[in-house]
């Protein structure tokens, strides 16, 4: 029988360490065991902790309830508010583990420009960066890109044709609307340098007037791009489970403008020497992971309603690595 571990003990932490500014509004997972019982990670002692936004708190109840099963006694702090408090959390070794994104590490925390559109090539940039500046050891990365994207509703896609941004360039300017939030309208790797690359200058009468951009709450972009009102085409980001549940069609970016945002686990350096075992139990965790699948899991939590700690144990229950 599974049963939910109490977050007394984690809250109490949290409440210690709530001086560092990291809090977390969760602190439960599921208890459970590895298959045949062993246990590589007895005696060990890890904080996990991970952002706010339903894919980290996900891929936070999964580490910690995988490494828990491992013998390690964990510490769940996941669901931090921001992305500062987990991160800089993790800078103060206030905690172990944390899944982290290629193209934040590049752009957010590091003030890169270059665009490296190779996935591996950037992961070992920020690699060596993390490993040199912070002594923070960026794992193989997961098979899942979640980065940005623009979409189509798949009647408003097969109506105009498209299937790449560059097919929407070559629409009449009257198609070319879209929907974006304002972080993504004002980020330096965001729109308007994408119109740019793809030959649509704003407020251009050829390329893409102003009113031609309706700016709206990130939530609110998803159901008006299925609807195709105001937008033919809106912002979203490729893991989330609504692009599967609302039919939308995800463009492909032909000239690779967006960075990769592969998922990463990311250990404290002074951990991973301590425990190399976490190499290989963090790869198990990561290779099973695509965007496909994060769809998946993240629709279950932002449109079932289900609890991300019930979501992390039932897909390591389904994929048989824990017991």
């Amino acid at each position: 029988m599974r049963s939910i571990r109490a977050g007394s003990i984690a809250l109490l932490v949290v409440t210690l360490l709530a001086g560092c500014g990291l809090v977390s509004s969760s602190g439960t997972f599921h208890d459970s065991s590895l298959p045949d019982g062993a246990r590589p990670l007895d005696g060990a002692k890890l904080v996990v902790t991970s952002k706010s936004f339903t894919e980290g708190v996900l891929l936070g109840k999964i580490t910690a309830t995988y490494l828990a099963a491992a013998g390690a006694e964990v510490t769940d702090l996941t669901g931090a508010p921001g992305s500062a408090s987990s991160r800089q959390a993790q800078l103060n070794g206030d905690a172990d583990i944390l899944w982290e994104y290629t193209g934040t590490g590049w752009v957010n925390y590091h003030n890169q420009t270059e665009t490296i559109v190779d996935p591996h090539e950037l992961w070992q940039r920020v690699h060596d960066i993390e490993k040199r500046d912070n002594n923070l050891e960026w794992l193989p990365p997961a098979n899942f890109n979640d980065t940005y994207a623009f979409a189509a509703s798949t009647p408003t896609a097969q109506r105009l044709q498209v299937k790449s941004l560059s097919d929407v360039a070559a629409l009449p300017v009257a198609d070319r609307t879209f929907c974006v939030d304002d972080e993504f309208f004002s980020r330096s790797d965001g729109f308007l340098p994408m119109l740019v690359k793809y030959g649509m200058p704003y407020n251009d009468p050829n390329g893409l007037p102003a009113a031609n951009v309706t700016r709206m709450d990130a939530g609110v972009v998803y159901p008006a791009t299925a609807k195709s009102a105001p937008c033919n085409f809106g912002m979203v980001y490729t893991t989330d489970g609504r692009v599967k549940n609302l039919g939308l069609s995800v463009l492909d970016d032909d000239k690779k403008f967006f960075l990769p945002y592969s998922g990463t686990a990311v250990v404290r350096g002074a951990i991973i020497e301590e425990y190399p075992q976490l190499r290989a139990l963090l790869g198990t965790i990561s290779e099973r992971l695509t965007d496909q699948l994060m769809q998946d899991l993240n629709g279950r939590v932002d449109i079932d309603g289900e609890d991300p700690s019930d979501v992390a144990y039932d897909w390591l229950r389904g994929e048989k690595l824990v017991g």
